[in-house]
């Protein structure tokens, strides 16, 4: 069960070792200025597998019970679904359901731990095996596997970096979980968070925050839902920005190195690489250069 493209890497691997009798995926969306239907990506990459496909808008559906109840599957595998499982659900295979959650279980269970890790500056992310339970990422945990989040880092580099790492973690641990060897471990009570879905609106910068927050804020949102800020009344999306020491009014607009600057609380935003609305993204020097009134 994935419907993005998160879930490629590990559908891929168990395609190589497992005899995978179907894949539940999300149903083909509207998306682009066209409002075409577009499959989602784990969908196409199963068809291209030869592997039958579900597509219901809601689990708990009696047509799409009967369906999962039809392939008997021995275990399921739940890779950014994208919907709750309920008892039923959980209950049916012999092994439980198995997630690949995007974060150190406690920490940041919910829809989006990558882009939560970053924008709360954590110093390190990785991927949880976990046994699925009713609660939202609450289940015991089989394995774990960490990697250090840099200040290059986006929610995009991050997003690649563990879907291939929890599709191999998952590979190295479903062997010793179907054979008993590995026993799922309570998560501990403590250093619980929570990660909720984000929302477009979310990308608008307030300049009134702190200089080193917003930088992170950029890079958290980066691909979706984007950065961006207010420029002659119209949408200026931000993509990549550094912080420099210095003194300005909180959205005052400077030029600072031959790039444009907006001031913050406890420094400078220096906006690297920008995007004018119905333009490609261009560095900050490029867009200064149609840009006299920045300053």
């Amino acid at each position: 069960m994935g419907s993005p493209d998160f879930a490629l890497p590990t559908l891929q691997g168990l395609s190589q070792y497992y005899d995978v009798v179907g894949v539940v995926t999300q149903p083909d969306r509207a998306a682009g200025r066209g409002r075409e239907h577009k499959a989602p990506p784990v969908k196409t990459l199963a068809l291209e597998l030869g592997i039958p496909v579900m597509q219901p808008e809601k689990l708990r559906l009696p047509e799409a019970m009967d369906q999962l109840r039809a392939w008997a599957p021995e275990l399921i595998v739940v890779a950014a679904f994208g919907q709750i499982l309920k008892k039923d659900v959980l209950e049916l295979p012999r092994f439980g359901c198995i997630n690949v959650h995007a974060s150190l279980l406690p920490r940041w269970r919910g829809a989006a731990p990558i882009n939560a890790a970053i924008l709360h500056g954590d110093e390190e992310t990785g991927v949880t095996i976990m046994k699925m339970d009713a609660g939202l990422d609450t289940g015991p945990m089989l394995s774990q596997r960490s990697i250090p989040l840099t200040q290059e880092d986006t929610a995009g580099s991050v997003f690649e970096k563990l879907s291939t790492l929890g599709a191999d973690l998952l590979l190295e641990t479903l062997p010793e979980y179907l054979s008993g060897k590995v026993t799922p471990v309570p998560q501990p009570e403590e250093g619980v968070t929570y990660a909720p879905m984000l929302k477009k609106e979310e990308g608008k910068l307030d300049f009134n925050q702190d200089a080193h927050e917003l930088e992170r804020r950029v890079r958290a949102f980066n691909p979706w839902p984007g950065a961006s800020m207010d420029f002659n009344g119209m949408q200026l999306k931000v993509h990549r920005v550094r912080v420099e020491t210095g003194e300005a009014s909180a959205g005052q607009r400077l030029i600072v190195q031959n790039q444009p600057a907006v001031g913050a609380r406890g420094g400078l935003l220096i906006l690297e690489e920008v995007q004018s609305a119905g333009k490609k993204s261009m560095s900050g020097r490029s867009f200064l250069a149609g840009a006299r009134n920045w300053a």
